[in-house]
């Protein structure tokens, strides 16, 4: 069970890293000063992209508990 919470440990880490990504990305679409239109498009992919980093760090998450408890 131990490698199962390795495993989910690097899971919820790539998942923190998607969701640090998104929050970069929305700085640099604020610091380009983007019409309302182009932002709107912009953060509507980022929502995307964040909510699959977050279903990601949630499932790695899951995988350390369940490690813990089996363990």
């Amino acid at each position: 069970m131990e490698m199962l919470i390795w495993i989910g440990a690097v899971i919820s880490l790539l998942g923190v890293a998607g969701l640090v990504w998104c929050v970069m990305g929305a700085a640099r679409a604020r610091r380009e000063k983007l019409d309302e239109a182009a932002m709107k498009t912009r953060l509507q992919g980022l929502v995307a992209w964040n909510m699959a980093a977050l279903a990601v760090s949630a499932i790695g998450l899951m995988m350390v508990v369940i490690g813990i408890l089996l363990g």
